[in-house]
């Protein structure tokens, strides 16, 4: 049997709802039989689960494809002449052999600062829509959102290559002003307006994963739905490459082209297919559905109370969770942004092998993400570790991890491959906080899940504006190896510091201000007492 639509039923003020079945043998039934076919055997969750993971594979391509369009589009002769402390420590390869000495020069003359800015400004729109994000996810759902926001940043990464070549000032202005509604006469307006508009995602994500996942897959499942981020990573940065390196509609530009349109390709699968709760789903199984509800107990109100902010913001254990994500940020963010100008600038590889370089340990950050999930989930469900000792051991395990392997780096110097195989192990341990403080916002408040990630996404990624201009500081006139070592110090203490926060102070449990204060929760019960008469009434005819 097949479940409907819900239908609300407006019995008080709070969201009570039922599920009534369509009558079997109708033309809307019928039809969704036929035209939905194979999918209807998959379970629900599982489908929108897949769909979200492909849309953080774009979302991901969509932002990392400029960290690698960039080294393209930078005229480093042009830049090299006034750096007058460029340091060759490492040997340039590509030198002995002329053949591998034809990179196309860029149009756009940016030192390293300007770089940073230029990479750093990019967040600007992102951080400001965080936690608004959260809460109208919370209120209004968080399909439209999310998907929404995603098909707004392909349409305007499409526009990209316009708003770079009017200048370096306005390609910046143009990034911060037009997420503040303020447009520049004549001016294009691509560029902050997609980085706004997918500041909603992480938080509309994480809102529809409380309310999709039973507390015994929550590891699991938000493991796999944030390893889009990686995969896109990996997708998009040979690609990027390839495409900057090529004569294909003007070989970088071609970049932005190609995502953005992938990218708009992907919202009709998650428009169709796609709703923002199991009780909202028209082909959800009444098996599935009782799951889903079961076995999330006290958390499966899903109601759309008003936060407690006072208590939110005295919260010990929320603020020692902001600070976490920040240090996640950092250090992720100095990675992201900055690894294929330290492999192109002092490691000295070209733009092709750069790109797979520095996709490759985000394929690892992936892999070591989803087996994280999975034993996570295990370790949950056998009751041999309470939810916290997970939470704090995963998240140990990638901090510490990763900042170790960062200061590695520091000790490979020159060496290609102890370089890039502590940068990706680093990675790779850094995949097990999606079992770590990346869930603890669901296990804390299940309720107020996309609130709580907006609140610590938005904080968190600051980072991301001021890691890139702390870097261009670091190293402009100064592209040495000692100068690159201060920058991985710097993210490895970060690393270090916050992980031991988070395991001193932090906490996965479930605090009293994370769920609906209700009177009870019989309108729940009324559910599975509606399916059941339903049956019986089918039964009978």
């Amino acid at each position: 049997m097949r479940v409907a639509k819900e239908k609300a039923i407006p019995t008080n003020a709070a969201e009570n709802t039922t599920i009534t079945p369509e009558k079997e043998g109708s033309s809307t039934t019928s039809g969704q039989k036929n035209k939905q076919g194979w999918i209807q055997n998959i379970p629900a969750r599982y489908v929108v689960a897949f769909i979200g993971f492909l849309g953080f594979v774009n979302i991901y391509a969509l932002r990392v494809n400029l960290n690698i369009a960039i080294v393209a589009m930078v005229n480093k002769s042009a830049v090299t002449i006034t750096n007058k402390s460029m340091s060759h420590d490492c040997p340039d390869e590509r030198m002995k052999n002329s053949t591998q000495n034809n990179e196309k020069d860029g149009e756009f003359v940016w030192d390293e600062t300007q770089q940073g800015l230029i990479l750093g400004f990019f967040f600007f729109g992102y951080v400001i829509t965080q936690l608004p994000g959260g809460r109208i996810a919370e209120k209004v759902g968080g399909k439209w959102l999310f998907g929404l926001g995603v098909l707004c940043t392909a349409i305007l990464t499409l526009l990209t290559p316009l708003a770079a070549r009017l200048s370096m000032i306005s390609f910046i202005a143009v990034r911060v002003l037009e997420g503040l509604g303020e447009i520049f006469p004549g001016h294009p307006w691509p560029s902050c307006m997609h980085r706004m508009l997918q500041g909603v995602t992480f938080p509309a994500m994480h809102a529809m994963i409380a309310r999709w996942s039973p507390k015994s897959e929550r590891g699991m499942l938000t493991a796999f739905i944030y390893s889009g981020s990686q995969l896109g990573t990996v997708i998009s940065m040979p690609i990027s490459a390839f495409l900057c390196d090529s004569e294909f509609l003007g070989g970088w530009p071609s970049v932005f082209y190609v995502f953005g349109t992938i990218g708009c390709l992907w919202f009709v699968l998650w428009a169709v297919f796609v709703y923002d709760t199991p009780r909202d789903h028209p082909r959800i199984s009444k098996d599935e559905l009782i799951y889903i509800l079961e076995d999330q107990g006290e958390e499966k109100t899903h109601k759309r109370p008003p936060i407690q902010w006072k208590v939110v913001l005295t919260s010990v254990p929320v603020w020692i969770l902001v600070i976490t994500h920040l240090g996640q940020n950092w250090g992720f963010y100095t990675l992201l942004i900055e690894l294929p100008s330290y492999l192109n600038n002092i490691l000295h590889i070209d733009i092709k092998d750069n790109g797979v370089l520095s996709a490759l340990p985000y394929l690892l950050q992936c892999i070591f993400g989803l087996v994280g999930g999975f034993t996570a989930d295990i370790l949950r469900k056998k009751k041999l570790l309470n939810n916290t000792i997970i939470r704090k051991t995963s998240n140990s395990i990638a901090f510490a991890g990763t900042g170790i392997c960062l200061l590695s780096v520091t000790w490979a110097g020159c060496n290609h491959v102890q370089s890039i195989l502590s940068f990706s192990l680093g990675m790779a341990f850094n995949g097990l906080i999606a079992s770590g403080f990346m869930v603890t916002h669901m296990d804390m408040a299940p309720d107020f899940a996309g609130t709580l990630m907006g609140m610590t996404n938005g904080v968190a990624n600051l980072a991301g504006i001021l890691a890139p201009y702390a870097v261009g500081i670091i190293t402009e006139h100064k592209q040495t190896l000692h100068q690159w070592n201060i920058v991985f110090y710097i993210s490895a203490c970060v690393y270090f510091f916050t992980g031991a926060l988070f395991m001193l102070f932090g906490t996965a449990e479930l605090q009293p201000w994370g769920v609906a204060k209700v009177h009870d929760y019989c309108f729940v019960e009324s559910q599975y007492k509606n399916i059941q008469e339903v049956d019986d009434d089918k039964t009978g005819s």
